[in-house]
């Protein structure tokens, strides 16, 4: 590993730390090095915040001139709430910046790195830039399709069933696999279900750990059957959004909205659209979205091509039974060539389970 790598790893694990509070801005990290020596570290806490070059700058003081700076997003150049990082570098007197990743928005790509070569500083683009783009997978598409970010999560049996055929489902997954998914719940803005799921379950949908934030919860009901005393509805530990279609009882929606509730009313005649429901929250600024809904929800999202990611817990037992629910339903592919496949792919082991990862390759 070169000095270059080191610094840029470090600023890269700082980022991510953040996960889940800066939404919908990056992750970004930063760490000024003077005489081979650490001088400031900064990373982005929240969007409005200072970002994490300014924070940097701020703790090396005197000691950032003439230093080098390595940061894991290019520095913007604009003024925003913030003002343009890449002038306050300049301003600094560091004499050389290394950047892991060109801003992704097509509109401002370039335009930090052109202002530093600009004021004569040395500047290195690409080191750790597979790292940061992984990290910031969710920002990446927000900021150039204004759509969120959408992954597919559930917990499985190997032989892929989410629940025995009288439909009973706790538990899967160990109660390792399931802290970890509060943890997946507390890094999206939204998370997805089903009315069903809301109907049999009563979920609350929340991010259980400490100081973890609850995400947005999305409940996909065609015709408002939502139960008014469901968790959802009536324990306001976060908000809720439900989306319907052209079908739904319209007393109903006045009901929940008296209560709380946000109703989106989408295009669909007897279904929710799930195309919309992605587009409406991306037009409120939704940049995540954690599916966990039934096989019908899954397949519906699948079958579309919106799902981005999925994340599987993978349970060492086996159900069986041709009655027993998939985690993914739908009619499915004629044939395996149609197959959708998963790059990237990825497994670990939590407790007895086994998390998979992987990212859905569309034809």
């Amino acid at each position: 590993m070169t000095n270059d790598e080191f610094y840029m790893d470090l600023a890269l694990n700082n980022a991510l730390a953040m996960k889940g509070q800066t939404d919908p801005n990056p992750l970004v990290g930063s760490v000024i090095v003077n005489n081979n020596r650490v001088v400031g570290i900064g990373a982005h806490l929240k969007a409005g915040e200072p970002h994490a070059e300014i924070h940097a700058i701020r703790m090396a003081g005197d000691q950032a001139r003439e230093g080098t700076i390595y940061v894991t997003l290019e520095p913007c150049s604009h003024h925003g709430r913030t003002g343009p990082c890449a002038v306050a570098i300049v301003e600094a007197g560091i004499k050389k910046v290394v950047i892991a990743t060109l801003d992704p928005n097509p509109v401002v790509s370039g335009n930090g790195v052109k202002i530093l070569k600009d004021a004569g500083i040395e500047v290195v683009v690409g080191v750790g830039m597979e790292k940061s783009q992984r990290m910031n997978e969710v920002f990446n598409k927000f900021i150039v399709q204004k759509k969120p970010f959408v992954t597919l999560k559930s917990g499985i049996t190997l032989d892929g069933k989410i629940a025995t055929h009288t439909s009973d489902s706790k538990w899967i997954t160990s109660a390792e696999a399931r802290e970890d998914v509060h943890h997946l719940r507390n890094q999206n803005m939204g998370i997805l279900v089903g009315v069903n799921t809301v109907i049999k379950d009563d979920p609350e949908l929340t991010a259980r750990i400490p100081n973890g934030r609850n995400p947005i919860r999305v409940i996909m009901d065609s015709t408002l059957k939502l139960p008014l005393d469901s968790k959802v509805v009536t324990d306001k530990k976060a908000e809720t959004w439900i989306f319907t279609s052209d079908t739904y009882d319209r007393e109903k929606k006045q009901t929940l909205e008296s209560m709380g509730i946000n109703v989106f009313h989408t295009s669909g005649k007897k279904q929710v659209d799930p195309t919309e429901v992605v587009s409406i929250l991306g037009e409120k600024l939704v940049s995540s979205l954690l599916i966990e809904g039934g096989g019908g929800i899954n397949a519906s999202f699948f079958e579309n091509q919106l799902i981005d990611k999925v994340v599987l817990y993978m349970a060492p037992k086996l159900i069986g039974g041709s009655m027993s629910p998939s985690f993914l339903g739908g009619s499915g592919v004629e044939k395996m060539k149609d197959a959708v496949e998963l790059s990237d792919a990825s497994i670990t082991q939590i407790g007895k389970d086994f998390k998979f990862v992987g990212y859905p390759i569309y034809k």
